[in-house]
């Protein structure tokens, strides 16, 4: 499991398993508990590369970020 430490969300911390180019866990900590566990299951079992073409560069607000794109950034970081 990987670790990323998001910045200007309200999620404190992303964890995640990849393998063989496919997500197979994330889990949320902090954040909008709803919402993280949506964004979550729709991202597990799909392509990194997918996960992070969907969900890059969303807003939230005026943040400049979100926690979807702050999961595709780990998601890049990772690779």
């Amino acid at each position: 499991m990987s670790t990323f430490t998001p910045v200007g969300v309200c999620a404190k911390q992303i964890d995640f398993s990849v393998k063989d180019g496919i997500v197979q866990k994330i889990v949320f900590h902090s954040g909008c508990p709803g919402n993280l566990q949506g964004v979550s299951r729709l991202a597990e079992g799909r392509p990194v590369e997918e996960v992070i073409s969907r969900l890059k560069g969303i807003q939230c607000g005026d943040k400049g970020t979100s926690c979807p794109d702050q999961l595709a950034r780990a998601l890049e970081a990772n690779k």
